[in-house]
């Protein structure tokens, strides 16, 4: 099939959607399928490179965190993936590139499934001062550009059972995002790690608790401060690593809490030292309700870290207590899970294991490409 994926964000941008947009491309590439990326720029300059068409663009992050806004026409890019014809249209954003999907599949004839990767009604604070206000424009816009699709895919049952109640009712299908998951299967030398946590100020006998992810307001990060805050143990950090708008709010209530000696900010983190960091961590913790699916908790549990997360549905079948790990409903459940686990380096380790033997075929990039290429197929057979 020749298949065009349509993305607002793509490389060198770093975030989930791109991640989920690299991954299924070298699925369904290996699997003999002609792809091809339309995409925005990161300036007002149009190009191509490799498989992609970059489309200039001005950045409108007010709006949305990290978004861009089509400025340039592009006419030739558009007439040429016209010309190429495509099989089908996989929209990832709903956005400047979602209207170029629709604009190729008319005059294509091809049809267009989308993945909703993004909840936004956890992110009301970025476009509305009124938190109800908010959701009800989230439905509403939801409606309108899934209604001019032929089918949705959803990472997790979470956003499915979402969907239903904004009133959607195209086909979904719930199609967990794959990852590449061979870097971080990669085990580290003891002397390579323990540079890595001198450098950041972690003492020898210090155990992690570690995050990764953006540091933005919906990710719920300032929970994580006061769950530490009513604890007096010592013997542990809060390793939070990468960056966003919500930093400077972080450190200052960091400060104000006065914990900042139990938490540690690392700033953006090339993606290839990823993995190694995840190596640093004794226990992946998260107070986020926002994820669709949370690739990062994927990640953790690959390189062998119990996690221990904030109930939320999109955990289901994923975190399983006692087994992988544990979702938390309250200071107490975090605290004595955090114990436990601290406390007891075999039970630590026997729930590491059970996490990466969960998860490592889960989600494969093989098993996510043959899901949606499987999908594609139905849907050009129509």
């Amino acid at each position: 099939m020749k298949i065009l994926i349509t993305t607002d964000w793509y490389i060198p941008v770093v975030n989930g959607v791109v991640t989920s947009v690299v991954n299924l491309t070298k699925g369904l590439t290996e699997m003999g399928h002609e792809v091809r990326i339309l995409t925005l720029s990161g300036s007002l300059y149009s190009y191509k490179k490799g498989q992609a068409v970059y489309i200039g663009s001005i950045g409108v992050g007010k709006i949305y965190p990290d978004a861009r806004m089509r400025m340039a026409l592009a006419h030739r890019y558009i007439y040429e993936l016209i010309q190429w014809h495509p099989d089908i249209i996989h929209s990832q954003c709903e956005f400047s590139t979602f209207f170029l999907a629709r604009k190729i599949a008319k005059a294509s004839h091809a049809p267009i499934i989308h993945t909703y990767h993004t909840v936004y009604e956890d992110y009301t604070h970025y476009f509305s001062p009124n938190v109800y206000f908010g959701k009800a424009v989230a439905a509403l816009f939801s409606r309108k550009v899934l209604g001019k699709t032929e089918a949705v895919i959803v990472p997790s049952e979470k956003i499915r059972t979402m969907l239903l109640t904004y009133g959607i009712t195209k086909p979904i299908t719930t199609i967990p995002s794959g990852l590449d998951l061979n870097p971080f299967l990669k085990t580290f030398a003891k002397a390579e790690l323990k540079k890595l946590r001198s450098q950041h100020g972690i003492k020898p006998d210090q155990k992690v608790l570690l995050y990764i992810g953006r540091l933005a307001e919906e990710k719920n990060i300032e929970e994580l401060f006061q769950l530490l805050s009513r604890w007096q143990r010592q013997d542990f950090v809060l390793l939070l690593v990468g960056d966003g708008p919500h930093r400077r709010e972080l450190a200052k209530t960091v400060q104000k809490m006065n914990i900042a000696d139990r938490v540690i900010f690392t700033g953006m983190v090339p993606p290839g030292e990823i993995a190694k960091y995840y190596r640093l961590g004794d226990v992946f913790v998260s107070a986020s309700q926002s994820e669709t699916q949370g690739l990062t908790y994927i990640e953790a549990m690959v390189s062998e870290l119990p996690v221990v997360a904030k109930a939320d549905p999109c955990l289901k079948d994923i975190v399983r207590d006692c087994d992988n790990g544990f979702q938390y409903h309250s200071f107490y459940e975090f605290k004595d899970r955090i114990d436990q686990l601290l406390s007891d380096d075999a039970l630590r380790q026997k729930l590491g294991q059970n996490a990466a033997v969960s998860v490592r075929e889960r989600f494969s990039v093989g098993r996510f490409s043959q899901d949606v290429a499987a999908l594609y197929g139905k849907l050009v057979n129509m």
